[in-house]
């Protein structure tokens, strides 16, 4: 048999991919990002072609008989983990890109601008950002908490890099800017990290009523 430090080769791919998998998991949770998910499910597939590789040889005589196996014992208990873990990946990557293609609008281009802003029935905060700036990864994740899964308010992301002519229209110096829009005007802004209270108060700006 094959030993990784001390171990088996199959417990050890086991072990770095969970590994892998939370270290993602965590950076995901950071970044906004849904590599960590996508790993879990890639990694439970792996995992479960391994386990379904057939056993070698068993290297006890004949003669020595089992109460119990202790390989299949250990195979089931990983099967079930990890058809969890995929269920569970699988679930939590789908609800969350739903929901955010849902709650928040991802604008690709000028007519997506006009679309979901400038002609909105309801008001909406424009966060201008770039994949580059490690402010705006912590501040969009506060806007989102903010502004909620209600339908009196909307939250609009610009990625700078993708849509230059917006950058130019609204005179963006700097990232990230965020920009409330009621009735296709401009009626507040704010440019950098700001602490929630800020944000607060730009959204009971454009929604009174909305509080938290």
């Amino acid at each position: 048999m094959t030993l990784i430090l001390g171990i088996g080769l199959g417990t050890f791919i086991f072990i770095a991919l969970w590994i892998i998998s939370f270290l993602l998991c965590f950076v995901s949770l950071r970044t906004q990002s849904k590599v960590g998910p996508i790993f879990i499910v890639f990694s439970a597939l792996v995992m479960t072609v391994l386990l379904l590789i057939p056993r070698g040889p068993d290297s006890q005589p004949p003669s020595a008989e089992k109460v119990y196996d202790p390989l299949f014992i250990w195979r089931t208990v990983l099967a079930t983990v990890l058809g969890v873990s995929a269920f569970g990946g699988a679930l939590f990557f789908c609800k969350d890109h739903i929901m955010e293609e849902h709650y928040t609008k991802l604008l690709r281009s000028n007519n997506d601008f006009m679309e979901k802003v400038m002609n909105s029935s309801v008001p909406v905060i424009v966060n201008f950002h770039a994949e580059w700036c490690d402010p705006c990864h912590i501040l969009t994740p506060k806007l989102k908490e903010l502004v909620g899964e209600g339908d009196d308010i909307g939250l609009a992301i610009v990625d700078v890099e993708v849509n230059p002519d917006l950058v130019h229209t609204f005179e963006v110096k700097a990232v990230p800017a965020v920009l409330a829009i009621r009735n296709g005007l401009v009626v507040d802004k704010f440019i950098g990290l700001v602490d929630a209270n800020m944000i607060e108060n730009l959204v009971n700006k454009l929604v009174p009523s909305k509080k938290k």
